[in-house]
């Protein structure tokens, strides 16, 4: 029993450090700040029940398998807010399979959240910026289609994927990722990367 207290305070102490410490400072979404928590403390207490009916790691592995193929399908959210669920699942397994071992399981808890913290550092992906677009003109030639994006941004493109042409309003949908002038550039707090929810016309 003592193991088992122990193994979850060093968890909430793990998942409270990802979710709030490190996701809702950097990108201020409340509503995944608490999806992240509740989803780790329920994976640790799935898991240590399972331990103690002596059902076996396979189980648990088990469990970890169905739950990662489950496909997030929203426009709210990112192929990084996905990371940090499977983080927040990874912190809640390793807690409750490795309670036995101390050391293992605090080291491992420092790699996954020390990975997070700095793969989704400011200074790695602070000038990102993802945005789709409607431009009121069609560029038949990519070239022009850049330079015509550069200029409305005010940003060199980096990439750009064209989604639908109309040729009777003469407007056309792109995709745009590029890199704003200045760290915090013309979007909100936390929206760095994040899918845009509907086009925005740019004249």
């Amino acid at each position: 029993m003592n193991t088992v207290l122990l193994a979850l305070a060093v968890d909430v102490v793990a998942i409270v450090v990802l979710a709030c410490a490190i996701y809702y400072r950097r990108h201020r979404r409340a509503d995944l700040m608490f999806a992240y928590i509740a989803l780790n403390t329920g994976i640790f207490a799935v898991c240590t029940l399972l331990m103690a009916q002596q059902a076996g790691l396979a189980l648990g592995f088990g469990l970890f398998g169905v739950l990662s193929i489950i496909r997030l399908r929203s426009d709210e959210i990112s192929q990084r807010e996905v990371g940090y669920y499977f983080i927040a699942l990874a912190l809640g397994l390793v807690n409750a399979l490795g309670a036995d071992s101390l050391l293992v399981m605090a080291g491992l808890d420092l790699l996954l959240l020390g990975t997070m913290y700095a793969a989704d550092h400011p200074a790695l992906t602070g000038r990102a910026r993802r945005r789709v677009i409607v431009l009121d003109v069609v560029h038949e030639d990519d070239t022009a289609l850049r330079a015509d994006l550069e200029r409305r941004l005010r940003a060199p493109v980096r990439r750009m994927v064209v989604e639908r042409v109309d040729y009777v309003r003469e407007t056309m949908v792109v995709d745009v990722r590029y890199r704003a002038s200045d760290p915090q550039g013309s979007a909100r707090p936390g929206t760095a990367g994040r899918p845009a929810a509907r086009p925005e016309v740019l004249r």
